[in-house]
């Protein structure tokens, strides 16, 4: 049964998203997949656009879905503005059930956020289901030592949770004048079913003062390079290869952290 996604991705945080998490080297990089594998794409879990955006000003013929609908209205926004025809639908990945096929799935810095583990099975298998014959699935990963490189203690030592809220946090200025300022805290930590929730607390500042806080929570399951190999064989994928992001060769096993799956249906 599937259940409801719970993130973090929502009002002030998407607003955030849409503001400032814009660009990076990664768009190139799924742009030359897509290029290469075919379209039509589907940008699963596309947020506000950070990739979906710039595809369809390069002419890529692609759809967008994402669990957040606050997400996909800031992406819908900007598209407006620039006159840009995108369809997005507000699905999960576990919930996917769109009108068309794609030649091509990329999954960017979403898998395994906000469900449960058989969601994350089951949204391979959405995946699997609405990829052409022959189509292909390119999904980045975040290896655990990203953010745990340091603290493997944690995987043995029962670590003292909530974590206190970090004295220093990220403020920026918006687009309108105001402030938007993001923090981030770990909550629990769960080495047997591999699980880590972290909270987010948003703030917007007006003239200096807090007119407004949000705090959301997020679990987030944590997977290494061989489960989801696992995973896609049993959603039904073939020839599964692993490479480094943003290269074309095996990953090496302490320098790369960010990893890059690639499956055909």
């Amino acid at each position: 049964m599937a259940h409801e996604v719970r993130t973090w991705h929502h009002g002030l945080v998407a607003r955030w998203w849409a503001e400032f998490n814009v660009g990076g080297d990664d768009v190139e990089y799924f742009r030359r997949a897509i290029l290469a594998s075919g379209e039509p794409a589907l940008d699963a879990g596309c947020g506000t656009g950070r990739l979906l955006l710039p595809f369809v000003r390069s002419g890529i013929d692609i759809d967008g879905s994402d669990a957040s609908a606050d997400m996909l209205e800031f992406a819908r926004r900007q598209a407006d503005t620039e006159g840009l025809r995108i369809s997005m639908f507000q699905q999960a990945m576990h919930e996917l059930d769109l009108p068309r096929r794609y030649r091509t799935v990329i999954v960017c810095g979403a898998f395994g956020l906000g469900g449960t583990r058989r969601d994350d099975l089951e949204g391979l298998r959405r995946i699997r289901q609405h990829l052409e014959p022959g189509g292909s699935l390119i999904m980045d990963h975040y290896l655990p030592n990203r953010e745990m490189s340091a603290t493997w203690s944690t995987w043995v030592e029962q670590p003292e949770l909530p974590r206190p809220w970090p004295t220093r946090t990220d403020r920026r200025r918006a687009n309108d004048g105001t402030e938007l300022e993001l923090c981030t805290r770990t909550l629990a930590f769960d080495p047997l079913e591999q699980t880590t929730t972290l909270e987010m607390r948003a703030r917007h500042y007006v003239d200096g003062r807090d007119v407004a806080t949000e705090t959301n929570a997020i679990v987030i399951n944590i997977y290494f390079k061989n489960e989801i190999e696992l995973m896609l064989e049993r959603a039904g994928f073939r020839e599964v290869t692993v490479t480094a992001f943003g290269e074309d060769r095996p990953p090496h096993p302490w320098h790369d952290q960010r990893i890059v799956f690639r499956a055909f249906a």
